[in-house]
């Protein structure tokens, strides 16, 4: 009887530790945060290994942001996503700022693979920034290219921020720090979407966006000049855990198929599509892989 206690004893964490891992599908799991830029890559990335395999790709998007996406990643949750190399560095890894983005690139690559058995792909071809805002009114009126340039109105300006930026180590006090940035209030925080209405509705005055959001362009609006070069580089790469290389081999055929083929202009473009012209992301997506031959 005391033997028979000790081995259940013995196996019950592991059965514990079955219990609660997730459930692998036999097909793979591609994840994506929660902002247009991201379910377009998410879509890329899910297409192209369709094409690939000739196999369904279960698509995860909108998982929130980039703690929750990688989470789920390390967990199994799902197989790859799409990881920015400065948020990664910082947000994810908790390593200093870097502005070299060949020794960016590389530190990252070396702590996925030892911390979570992770691998980095090949970048796919832009560099997503963060950029500081504003209407292009403002800009002409004041003559303001540069942060540099602006810092000496924000204290009469309202700021508006995503939910990372105001906490994130790349983010908001460090860059007030950099430029001396006083604003005439907290920053009001709120889903990256709405932070474009909420400018063009002068509910703020400057706001925390991407580099390649569509609605700049579009809106007439001006994103200033990181003239201190406080932003380190994020270019946009594809994250895999190698256990999922090794179930789907065609994953890597599509990382290989799309590196280098996304240019910031063609991220812009299908960013404006989805957010400016309401239009379907997986159709998007095909017109894009369908221009580049793939």
């Amino acid at each position: 009887m005391k033997r028979a206690l000790l081995l259940f004893c013995s196996t019950l964490p592991c059965l514990l530790l079955l219990s609660c891992s997730p459930p692998r599908p036999d097909h793979p799991v591609i994840g994506a945060k929660n902002f247009t830029e991201q379910v377009i890559l998410g879509e890329l990335l899910a297409q192209e290994i369709e094409a690939k395999s000739g196999s369904k790709v279960e698509r995860r998007f909108y998982l929130a942001g980039s703690y929750i996406c990688n989470q789920a990643l390390v967990a199994g949750r799902i197989d790859a996503y799409v990881e920015y190399t400065g948020t990664a560095l910082t947000a994810i890894l908790k390593q200093p700022v870097s502005r070299d983005p060949d020794a960016v690139l590389r530190t990252v690559r070396q702590l996925y693979a030892s911390r979570n058995d992770v691998m980095v792909g090949e970048p796919l071809g832009f560099e997503n920034t963060f950029a500081m805002v504003i209407r292009g009114d403002d800009a002409r009126r004041l003559n303001l290219t540069t942060l540099s340039q602006a810092a000496q109105y924000t204290a009469s300006w309202h700021l508006g921020v995503g939910y990372e930026f105001e906490q994130r180590p790349d983010g908001l006090p460090g860059l007030s720090a950099a430029y001396n940035l006083h604003f005439a209030g907290p920053p009001r925080t709120m889903d990256l979407g709405l932070l474009y209405r909420a400018l063009t509705a002068h509910q703020v005055d400057m706001i925390a966006a991407n580099s390649t959001d569509g609605p700049i362009q579009a809106l007439g609006l001006v994103a200033l000049q990181d003239d201190r070069h406080y932003f380190p580089p994020y270019q946009a790469v594809p994250l895999v855990r190698n256990d999922s290389l090794h179930r789907f081999p065609q994953i890597a055929q599509a990382l290989y198929a799309l590196a280098g083929k996304v240019t910031a202009d063609d991220m812009r473009g299908m960013n404006e599509a989805v957010d400016g012209q309401h239009r379907d992301p997986a159709e998007v997506v095909r017109e894009f892989r369908a221009r580049h031959s793939l």
